[in-house]
């Protein structure tokens, strides 16, 4: 690479988002993954999803080999400008955080409570007297 590398804004790379013109960001490089969509063991889908966003942590988890990793400088294409990549990105499809139920009536919540103390107590109390119960007609036999 030399000092000629040309260097793309965040919005320049995310414009190429779909399989006919497949970008991704790696560790502040560009790379044109277009070609290399049908050949990707995981599947073209996986580095369509990995475009418009800093896909370094993805790429990583992945736990790429050495080969793959040399393979990417064949479709390098340059720099990205890291001051233009927004700060907090979520991934595509990542799921809101799951939010708690609100509590409508005190009083039904105070009687889910004492239900969850008792009918353990009745199902133990029920196992004792069914226990009682066969060893008395046992004995009685």
């Amino acid at each position: 690479m030399s000092s000629s590398t040309k260097t793309f804004t965040f919005e320049e790379v995310a414009k190429h988002n779909h399989k006919k013109d497949c970008w991704i960001i790696i560790k502040g490089k560009a790379y044109d993954v277009t070609p290399f969509l049908d050949d990707h063991p995981g599947g073209d889908e996986v580095l369509v999803t990995a475009t418009e966003k800093d896909a370094t942590i993805d790429f990583e988890d992945i736990g790429h080999s050495d080969s793959a990793i040399e393979m990417m400088q064949a479709y390098f294409v340059g720099d990205v400008d890291t001051n233009s990549i927004p700060a907090a990105q979520a991934p595509k499809g990542t799921p809101s955080p799951p939010t708690q139920a609100p509590a409508y009536n005190n009083q039904s919540s105070g009687f889910v409570k004492i239900l969850q103390y008792l009918v353990p107590l009745l199902i133990l109390g029920l196992a004792f007297a069914l226990q009682y119960y066969g060893k008395k007609n046992k004995s009685t036999e």
